[in-house]
């Protein structure tokens, strides 16, 4: 159960919970810390219970590819938060930890924080398009969502995670796991 409140009533009310997954990158800086930030500002806001992470990736860049590698991971939220309180929530945590949003497309970033899938929510909308519209096109956002459950099914493609990243060209977007030196 989520936490109760007050509404102008009066009356209190329990908010349900609902369970988000979080892709998270950076390429500028102290790449693993940005994000370990970014996450740790979600949860400790009492926003968020952190339920799962992947494991650490280090990661070609896709689209925009003259820039560093990237760091990214994924976790597994639970928040009482509703989609766009939640994405409004991050792009606040992204701009906190000092993101400027530029002219390049997918350029360099402090730290980018993205929702992967909120609850089997399908939703397209001007501020917000889950489950994430090029998900199932990176190997840096299946790969860690596999490590936390392969078995998850995209509810608009109805096929698995485990399957989404074998059927990706093997060539592309190289990633390796992360490892503290």
């Amino acid at each position: 159960m989520g936490p109760s409140v007050s509404n102008p009533l009066g009356f209190y009310t329990i908010m349900e919970n609902h369970t988000a997954y979080i892709g998270t990158g950076s390429n500028i800086g102290n790449k693993l810390i940005n994000c370990q930030k970014g996450i740790d500002a979600l949860t400790i806001s009492g926003k968020a219970v952190l339920k799962a992470q992947s494991r650490i990736y280090k990661t070609d860049p896709v689209d925009y590819e003259d820039q560093d590698w990237f760091v990214n991971f994924v976790v597994k939220i639970e928040t009482f938060l509703d989609p766009f309180q939640l994405v409004n929530e991050l792009k606040s945590i992204e701009r906190d930890a000092g993101r400027v949003y530029g002219p390049i497309r997918f350029g360099p970033r402090i730290l980018d924080l993205d929702i992967i899938f909120y609850d089997d929510l399908v939703t397209n909308s001007s501020e917000l398009v889950i489950p994430h519209p090029r998900m199932h096109k990176r190997r840096f956002v299946l790969r860690p969502i596999c490590d936390i459950d392969p078995k998850i099914v995209h509810p608009v493609l109805k096929k698995d995670m485990q399957y989404l990243l074998d059927i990706l060209e093997e060539n592309e977007q190289r990633i390796v796991e992360y490892r503290c030196d």
